[in-house]
């Protein structure tokens, strides 16, 4: 059977159809779906209860199986540095690059046609969703092997 880290058939699928710079969403348990889908989006609900799974679990699986050359977060207020946007940057290291985005620019980020895949969780932490930018797989000679 399958050996990747995840097995969830309509991730799989929307990672395969998935490009360099198509964007993964991973959204917190407050996330207007319907609202925000984009129009090559395939929404998968992993939101079985609150925190069940969080968004930090989704990303370690997706880090796993994806590349990723960026990351944007939805601005928070003034003075507010949100611990999950820490986490967020302890994860995917400093050759992500890092964006903010105004709350309704980040909304119609994820409402783009690069977007193909929104991934429900049932995070609760505030200013969790994270647009994800899906990077090329580097050849052995580019990545020192």
């Amino acid at each position: 059977m399958l050996k990747t880290i995840i097995t969830h058939p309509q991730i799989l699928e929307a990672l395969g159809q998935s490009g360099h710079f198509a964007q993964v969403v991973i959204a917190d348990g407050n996330f207007p779906f319907k609202a925000m889908g984009g129009p090559n989006a395939s929404t998968v609900y992993l939101n079985f209860r609150p925190g069940l799974l969080d968004a930090e679990q989704v990303l370690d699986g997706l880090l796993e199986m994806v590349n990723i050359q960026g990351a944007i977060v939805m601005q928070p207020p003034a003075g507010i540095e949100p611990d999950i946007h820490l986490r967020y940057r302890e994860k995917l290291g400093t050759q992500v690059e890092w964006k903010t985005m105004e709350r309704w620019a980040f909304y119609d980020q994820i409402k783009s046609p690069q977007t193909t895949l929104l991934i429900a969780t049932g995070e609760q932490r505030r200013f969790a969703n994270l647009i994800l930018t899906v990077g090329v797989v580097k050849l052995p000679e580019e990545s020192g092997f």
